[in-house]
């Protein structure tokens, strides 16, 4: 059996001072599901979906407070305007390859109507949110080759998994294809804890990391970039390209205005591992709250819900833990990412972690 990738902490590597959660991924904030299906298929294909759950319930019925925040918008993302406006989020949300964004689209809104048969019947329509990447380089990405089945196999995935259950990174899923700082990117996850007197509050993010050139890492504070570069370059990166999709979960009890204040923060997380957020970069950040449950149909015309008493001292403890964990979970995707061959002959390597740590001993 093939070992398992190491994760920046199992290297002997830490960042930041918070604690992490029990599994350092962004399933520590409760009720929180990821799943993946990852399609590898002959010589060319490379890619797949992630979904993450911010709770395993009926997502249609039992919405949650959310954000979303655009860093650079050269992207295809998909269902954000509705967040914006109404300040929830009513499915999955699924993260894919460019091309795919419209089918994982389409098959999410089988998924919702499959769950909610009155769907644009007896009631609204659903809004589903997917965000993306460019896997191109390792894929055949006109091939567009994620459709239902895949999402559906993702779905099941992430509802049959168990409360606080440890993530699946590296080349999986949405990550399958893609490159960072010109390594072998893919999906990463990390977590952070804020302090008793913070509130308690758990901050997951996951990351589909596709962004940045070799020569700009930054990894846990070493600037690897000026001396360490993959050993074949067959297509560099353009000097400002490149993409990633964040995705933050926290249990703390914030409505959509203050989530998008953590949202902006991500790209803080993104700036430590040496990104400057290019022109043609598409850099997303979508964030929810597992701590209220806005229900379809309320039994009345308002409610009590908790609030932040006091904002200030709150995002105190919630800032830095966005920060801490987006660039965890960033460098996270590099570590458990292994190297890959795909279309044409192309060549992603995975980072060579020990070389790094050799040259700080």
């Amino acid at each position: 059996m093939t070992a398992q990738p190491k994760r920046l902490r199992q290297h002997g590597l830490t960042i930041g001072h918070l604690p992490t959660g029990a599994n350092n991924a962004i399933t520590d904030v409760p009720g929180v599901r990821v799943g993946h299906s990852t399609l590898m298929r002959g010589d060319a294909i490379r890619t797949g979906v992630t979904v993450i759950l911010p709770h395993a319930g009926n997502l249609f019925r039992e919405k949650v407070s959310a954000a979303v925040h655009t860093i650079n918008g050269f992207g295809k993302a998909c269902g954000f305007e509705e967040v914006r406006e109404l300040g929830q989020i009513e499915s999955p949300i699924g993260l894919t390859g460019t091309l795919n964004v419209w089918r994982v689209a389409d098959a999410l809104a089988t998924d919702a109507i499959r769950h909610n048969p009155e769907i644009a019947i007896r009631t609204g329509t659903v809004n589903v949110v997917v965000g993306e990447t460019n896997d191109g380089y390792l894929n055949d990405l006109q091939g567009r080759h994620v459709s239902q089945p895949e999402v559906d196999a993702a779905l099941a995935a992430a509802r049959s998994s168990a409360d606080f259950a440890p993530v699946v990174e590296g080349c999986v899923g949405a990550g399958t294809g893609t490159t960072c700082y010109g390594w072998k990117g893919g999906i990463g996850t990390s977590s952070r804890v804020t302090p008793a007197e913070r509130g308690s509050w758990t901050v997951g993010a996951l990351v589909q990391t596709n962004f940045g050139r070799a020569e700009e890492l930054i990894f846990a504070g070493i600037p690897v970039g000026d001396w360490l570069h993959p050993p074949k370059r067959e297509q560099p990166s353009p000097p400002e390209s490149g993409s990633v999709m964040v995705v933050l979960a926290t249990d703390a009890p914030l409505d959509s205005r203050q989530l998008h204040r953590l949202c902006v923060r991500a790209s803080a997380g993104l700036a430590r591992t040496g990104s400057h957020i290019g022109h043609g970069s598409g850099d997303f950040v979508i964030a929810f709250s597992t701590a209220r449950r806005i229900q379809h149909w309320p039994e009345g015309l308002t409610e009590t819900a908790t609030v932040l008493a006091d904002e200030g001292s709150a995002m105190a403890g919630l800032f830095p833990a966005v920060v801490e964990a987006v660039e965890e979970a960033v460098l996270n995707s590099l570590c458990a990412a292994t190297t890959m061959t795909g279309r044409d002959g192309h060549v992603r390597h995975a980072l060579p972690i020990e070389q790094i740590i050799a040259r700080q001993k």
